[in-house]
């Protein structure tokens, strides 16, 4: 790993195309101001080291509505994925390679979010988006991760986040249609290994990253 990523850094700055990938790398994103709020999200893309389905997806946390209502407490919230289009118009900020093991978790932080499978409850100063994102970011083992006065400024938090873990993390820093253009195509199937009972799977709200 400690090869892999200045390799994957040097070809994101170049504008070279990446390589296949091996695992799921978790990619963090922010969403600036536009037609919505501003927003943080991940993307999962890869293939488990263990074997199995081809990984393509995103998962960002809001509220179910926005309202004022989210200006004055808890309401309901869900996991959701978006849309290439938004994706595109996003910014990727870094990216981490993910162990099978990690990867499962992740999977288990999203379902626990999940209104339909866990806890959906949005709170803007509590709950909200960035600390979604924050708890993927501990989960793929990247520290130093508290910034109380960040928690509701996706792009400064996840800037702030990605330069206290330089060598943990594969710096992309550029806009979502660009580095979308530079990601390898999926291998859409590969070895699955029956006998792994850990072998990582959802349902819930996933939608792909690039049609392949």
């Amino acid at each position: 790993m400690r090869l892999v990523r200045p390799l994957l850094a040097l070809l994101l700055a170049l504008g070279l195309p990446l390589p296949a990938q091996a695992g799921v790398t978790i990619t963090f994103w922010s969403h600036e101001f536009g037609n919505s709020f501003p927003h943080a999200f991940i993307t999962l893309r890869g293939v488990p080291d263990a074997g199995g389905p081809a990984v393509d997806a995103n998962y960002g946390f809001t509220a179910k509505a926005i309202t004022p209502a989210i200006l004055w407490g808890t309401v309901a919230g869900k996991v959701e994925p978006s849309k290439l289009s938004y994706i595109a118009g996003s910014d990727a900020q870094f990216a981490v390679e993910l162990t099978d093991l990690q990867y499962a978790a992740v999977l288990r932080l999203v379902a626990a979010w999940d209104e339909k499978t866990g806890d959906g409850r949005y709170n803007l100063n509590k709950r909200n988006c960035v600390h979604f994102v924050k708890e993927a970011a501990r989960i793929a083992g990247l520290a130093d991760l508290d910034r109380p006065k960040l928690m509701k400024k996706p792009r400064s938090y996840l800037l702030s986040i990605g330069a206290a873990n330089k060598a943990r993390v594969v710096t992309i820093g550029q806009p979502g249609k660009i580095y979308l253009a530079s990601l390898p195509p999926l291998v859409r199937a590969a070895r699955a290994d029956p006998a792994r009972a850990d072998a990582p799977g959802t349902n819930i709200g996933a939608r792909p990253l690039l049609a392949n």
